[in-house]
């Protein structure tokens, strides 16, 4: 049961209120925002809410039991509201969000409705819509091990133990062409093999994405070079001469593990676990001893 201050409470039952919403935004690098769909900013809790972000919230949903309920959070792309740069370089990803309801005529009077967690934003015209999803959302993460055939270790972790800074694992290349988007010709990868660094990290150290890194998704050669394709979309343009730092990748078959990485003791997965083939099989009538009698 939620406690109200007592002020509080008592505009609360008075005939006429003066309330409006604010939001609180914790990033995970500790970043705080404020906003608010009052008229004008406020002062909650030592942080300002800004009103001129145009933010605005839908009707939140909550429902009985464990299911995944929130709301919605939406406003225009600028840099007092959420930026769409940092979206793009994943600033905000699991972001903490507070729903405050505030007494704006004495903005020390306000209550925590709920907390949730920033799920999926999309953005187009200039203008953006967060999905915010209640904490119940973290029972649908995995925790712990979980059985497969593949690895569960992340590449170069402490539980594999590979060392990704290793020259037969790390490079730096040097993007000669944009392609398009998500498609760049790079140089200085002569030395390794198609593949090498699909499923591995590309981060950028130069130009104007310094510091945002992806996955690659492809590594391809080809008679003209070298072309690396990438998952997400970098949040300014790429420009040749920009300068890419890459770490190998890897596919979590025990395969490659023990013959590209020499890594087969710390293989974290269950390679010889069997399968859903195996639980599909059906028993052939004379071989193995079995003579077919609960056929008939």
């Amino acid at each position: 049961m939620r406690t109200l201050d007592p002020a509080l409470a008592a505009h609360l039952q008075a005939g006429v209120t003066t309330l409006c919403h604010g939001w609180r935004l914790t990033r995970r690098d500790g970043r705080v925002l404020g906003f608010t769909d009052h008229d004008r900013d406020l002062v909650v809790d030592g942080l300002a809410l800004k009103a001129a972000s145009g933010i605005a919230g839908s009707e939140s949903v909550t429902e009985a039991g464990l299911a995944v309920t929130g709301a919605e959070l939406s406003g225009a792309l600028s840099h007092v509201a959420l930026d769409d740069a940092d979206l793009s370089a994943g600033r905000y990803d699991g972001a903490i969000i507070d729903l405050l309801l505030v007494n704006w005529q004495d903005p020390a009077r306000f209550v925590l409705l709920r907390r949730g967690i920033l799920g999926e934003v999309r953005c187009a015209d200039g203008a953006f819509t967060a999905e915010i999803r209640a904490l119940a959302d973290g029972l649908n993460q995995t925790r712990g091990r979980r059985l497969s055939a593949r690895c569960d270790a992340d590449l170069g972790d402490a539980r594999c133990g590979v060392d990704l800074a290793a020259p037969a694992y790390a490079a730096e290349a040097t993007v000669s062409t944009v392609e398009g988007a998500l498609r760049l010709r790079v140089s200085g990868l002569s030395g390794f093999a198609q593949g090498a660094f699909a499923r591995g990290r590309l981060r950028f150290a130069s130009g104007a994405n310094a510091g945002f890194a992806t996955e690659v998704k492809a590594h391809l050669l080809d008679a003209e070079g070298t072309v690396l394709r990438l998952w997400q979309r970098p949040p300014f343009a790429v420009a040749p001469g920009d300068v890419l730092a890459l770490t190998a990748g890897c596919d979590k078959r025990f395969a490659t593990c023990r013959d590209r990485f020499a890594n087969a003791l710390n293989f974290r997965g269950f390679p010889h676990m069997p399968g859903n083939d195996f639980l599909l099989a059906v028993a052939i009538p004379g071989e193995g001893g079995y003579d077919g009698s609960l056929l008939e």
